[in-house]
């Protein structure tokens, strides 16, 4: 086979409601760059890439003069063709790599007749669980959805999705309130469902110190591990320290030389593998072998997904060994797909692996179209800005929280 295209297409899917975060917010709709690579055969190789609110239609563009001619089963070449990291120093290209080696892996696997898994070395598991993704939301104008922000609020919300998903582990997105508000709302829910875990994740908004208060506060309940609390390696290897839970981390480790350095340093205990900040879902799968071979422990980051990342992500999930934790993503927080089938389902808590060739799944047309010109009606959105607070911007770490409401909404 030999590369003859490459297209790009940015849409615009909606959110039930804008999702908070401690460096902004997901203003309602995920931004997302689909991507097809075609052969001189005919077969179409599919990808996906965020970008924090922003089109990478253009930069994926750049890269046609790379990729034109190339062999799509000739992965590691792809990889020191797009990546070399003297070049990179230029121009980074790491996560527009990871989308051209979905669709790659997609072609070598419809060729073959095996699934992207299989490329890995094969499936050790059928089905992936996930935790839930709580977010404290904006209200959605439209329908009323969201607006949580209380105790109360999030509790309830949890209940919903739980009982909509099967969800047996569940995340707090911290970070965008004082400290003690996380705190109450953590401890609440680990309260209303003795049975599951939990993990909090800030964003690294919190000071070395505040990271280490509230890591001791919380170090009865029954938790997964410590996302991000403060930022840096040694700011981690500091609150790991002086604080009894696993730490893990998706900001600063997401290459080898910071995996290096952070088992040289003994920093960080759980890495959140990630199929784009990695570089693609082989890079993602080699750093988990790596982990493997150090004892440390790992679990699948969600940044934003639509279900081609979601496909990589479960094919991740479906060959590490070493997979001991639910996975994240947003994907429940999204109202429509640009999948064939409409969206992958859950079944308590558990997506199962795509059994169809390369990444088994295939897009609808008809939905790309609506969402790409849903996309040219609203533009993109700026991740890290809060519509609703426009003159704040973050620091690290954070000092300058919102105010919580003191009552509930309804």
């Amino acid at each position: 086979m030999k590369i003859v295209d490459v297209r790009a297409t940015t849409v615009a899917v909606p959110l039930k409601a804008p999702l908070r975060h401690a460096l902004g917010a997901h203003w309602g709709r995920f931004i997302r760059t689909i991507v097809e690579v075609e052969t001189d055969d005919g077969a179409i190789g599919l990808g996906e890439m965020g970008g924090g609110g922003e089109s990478a239609e253009n930069s994926i563009r750049a890269l046609k003069p790379y990729l034109l001619g190339h062999d799509p089963l000739q992965l590691e070449q792809l990889y020191w063709k797009i990546c070399n990291p003297t070049a990179s120093l230029y121009n980074n290209r790491t996560q527009l790599h990871a989308a051209i080696e979905f669709a790659c892996m997609d072609l070598a696997g419809k060729k073959l007749g095996i699934r992207a898994c299989d490329l890995l070395g094969g499936a050790i598991r059928e089905r992936v669980s996930f935790a839930s993704y709580l977010f404290y939301r904006y209200p959605n104008e439209r329908t009323g959805e969201g607006g949580e922000e209380t105790t109360d609020e999030i509790v309830a919300h949890a209940e919903a999705l739980k009982k909509e998903y099967g969800f047996r582990s569940h995340k707090l997105k911290a970070g965008v309130f004082p400290p003690d508000h996380d705190l109450k709302v953590y401890l609440a829910l680990a309260e209303a469902f003795p049975e599951d875990s939990f993990r909090i994740d800030p964003n690294a908004a919190w000071s070395v110190e505040e990271a280490i208060r509230i890591g001791q506060a919380i170090a009865h309940v029954r938790n997964d591990y410590y996302e991000d609390p403060c930022w840096g390696l040694e700011g981690m290897r500091r609150v790991r320290s002086m604080v009894k839970i696993p730490t893990a981390t998706n900001t600063v480790v997401v290459n080898f030389e910071q995996l290096a350095a952070c088992i040289r340093l003994d920093a960080i205990d759980v890495i959140l593998l990630d199929t784009t900040f990695w570089g693609g879902l082989r890079q993602a799968w080699k750093a988990g072998i790596v982990c493997e071979k150090f004892q440390r422990g790992i679990s699948v980051h969600s940044s934003g997904e639509l279900g081609i990342q979601l496909a990589t992500m479960l094919h991740l999930g479906a060959a590490l060994p070493n997979l001991h934790f639910a996975s994240d993503a947003h994907y429940h927080h999204l109202t429509d797909d640009i999948i064939a089938g409409g969206k992958l389902r859950y079944e308590n808590g558990e997506i199962a692996v795509p059994t169809g060739p390369g990444l088994g799944v295939e897009l609808d047309r008809d939905k790309l179209n609506e969402y790409s010109e849903r996309f040219k009606r609203e533009g993109g959105y700026q991740y890290d800005r809060d519509p609703q607070r426009p003159e704040w911007y973050a620091v690290v770490p954070e000092a300058r929280f919102a105010r919580p409401r003191t009552t509930n909404r309804k």
